[in-house]
């Protein structure tokens, strides 16, 4: 019986590891929307706050405010990372406490991929990158997803281009009509920080405001 006592500790201590933030802070981390692909999720961490232990599978993070956060690790280890407003990180899977070093609350949106995730892999035939690079840039690129900064001025319009199925996040407020490969048109109107769906898709989108346009696509690849 000895010998389980130790084995028990440890068990215990994973299960900690693995705990949900959102259930762990949900006054400061909420569910945006949840699906069989992602889990999106709203940070809003006020200065020198701290969340405890706790685990993350891949994902991608949207910074709304420049952070700088100080990580622990469960071996003890730590590290501190400075991010700037509108940068996008990429993280593999990942167990962490984490503290809130700047002076303001730090805001952002983290799309979680789900590991159990069955989709077919993406096949983009229009690639909005290669047809619009005006509008259109990569900025991240790996097996999971593909991050693509997305900027139009005011009234501009793209080609017809394809997405696969992926996560906007507005970086601006917008309104756009798409144009679908049947000639029909449907308006869209985002406001700065939000986040949306959108399955698989051919589309072309168009400006109708007067001001800049920015938003940030996740694009999954499987």
């Amino acid at each position: 019986m000895r010998l389980m006592f130790p084995v028990a500790v440890a068990l215990t201590a994973l299960a900690a590891f693995a705990q949900d933030v959102v259930q762990l802070a949900p006054d400061r981390v909420k569910v945006v929307f949840e699906n069989d692909r992602v889990r999106v999720l709203r940070f809003t961490e006020p200065p020198h706050s701290k969340l405890p232990m706790h685990s993350h599978p891949a994902y991608v993070a949207v910074g709304f405010t420049n952070d700088y956060s100080r990580y622990t690790f469960p071996d003890g280890k730590t590290s501190e990372e400075r991010t700037k407003a509108g940068e996008v990180t990429y993280s593999k899977p990942v167990t962490h406490a984490s503290q809130e070093l700047a002076g303001a609350t730090s805001e952002a949106i983290m799309v979680e991929l789900k590991e159990t995730s069955v989709g077919t892999p993406a096949n983009v035939t229009l690639d909005p990158v290669k047809l619009d690079p005006n509008h259109y840039k990569a900025v991240i690129d790996n097996d999971q997803v593909r991050v693509l900064r997305v900027n139009y001025g005011p009234h501009e319009k793209s080609v017809m281009h394809e997405h696969p199925a992926s996560v906007a996040v507005f970086m601006t407020d917008g309104h756009t009509k798409f144009t679908l490969p049947d000639g029909t048109s449907q308006s869209v109107d985002g406001k700065a920080e939000d986040a949306t769906w959108a399955d698989a898709g051919k589309h072309l989108p168009e400006n109708l405001g007067d001001q800049r346009f920015e938003a940030i696509v996740i694009e999954l690849k499987k």
